[in-house]
């Protein structure tokens, strides 16, 4: 079959603590005096080796985004929000520079539909050695309708989703901001967690490579629709264009 197939450590999985639904479970990311594996470290920013590697024959770390544990990237700091970014690019970029991987996946999960375990917010960075990388994405999934353009940067709203419904991209050209990359995934986390959907709580983010491009692509999580988990259906909503205008309303008024 033409698809990217890893082994998942099931024994390894069922040990991960998780505390979404368990608020009573510890969280180990505030517990810092006895975290491990630590490789980097900005202020409160933390980049270690994941305890908990389920992905057979891959490296697995993790960015913590900071010690407050009830924090999420719209409450951040412009200046916060770029050096967790920064701090994520720049072990991104040396891992995959090390040689050892055909690529390296860089993703964030956040709220309980997000496939995540964690309430702290954090990242991950997998390092896989092998690994179709045509099959991870389509380039065409990461454009669409520009809502705005600054430093080499584009922010748009997927005509042609990766799913379906509310897939906002922000598009790094070579030489592009990390910083301007930084303040547009910002607003897109505050859009898809506050104005999208009154019961929308769950996000991913993804973040793509291609040439000298980088892509990261916000996707608001809910219950996946079947077409696409049983078909491979994506659906193209018909109100991306009112998206666009809402957001440019909401954060770029000043420059509309």
């Amino acid at each position: 079959m033409n698809i990217n197939l890893i082994k998942f450590d099931t024994d390894i999985g069922k040990t991960k603590p998780e505390n979404f639904v368990r608020a009573d479970t510890p969280c180990p990311f505030c517990d810092v005096a006895n975290l491990t594996g630590i490789i980097d470290v900005d202020d409160d920013i933390i980049f270690l080796r994941n305890k908990y590697n389920v992905v057979e024959g891959a490296d697995q770390f993790v960015l913590i985004e900071g010690r407050e544990c009830e924090s999420d990237m719209p409450e951040y700091s412009k200046e916060k929000m770029r050096r967790v970014i920064k701090m994520g690019v720049k072990h991104w970029k040396n891992l995959m520079a090390s040689g050892k991987y055909e690529d390296v996946l860089f993703f964030k999960n956040y709220g309980q539909m997000s496939g995540g375990t964690i309430r702290h917010p954090h990242m991950q960075l997998v390092g896989l050695p092998k690994i179709n990388t045509d099959l991870l994405f389509a380039e065409e999934e990461l454009h669409g309708i520009v809502i705005a353009e600054r430093d080499g940067i584009e922010f748009n709203i997927s005509d042609c989703p990766r799913i379906g419904f509310c897939e906002l991209n922000v598009v790094v050209n070579d030489g592009g901001s990390l910083d301007t990359l930084a303040d547009f995934l910002q607003i897109a986390v505050d859009y898809v967690t506050k104005f999208f959907n009154r019961n929308s709580n769950s996000y991913n983010i993804f973040f793509y490579h291609r040439a000298e491009k980088i892509f990261a692509k916000v996707m608001p999580r809910y219950a996946t629709s079947p077409y696409f988990v049983g078909y491979n259906i994506h659906f193209l909503p018909n109100n991306i264009e009112r998206i666009a205008e809402q957001i440019k309303r909401n954060y770029f008024a000043d420059k509309v």
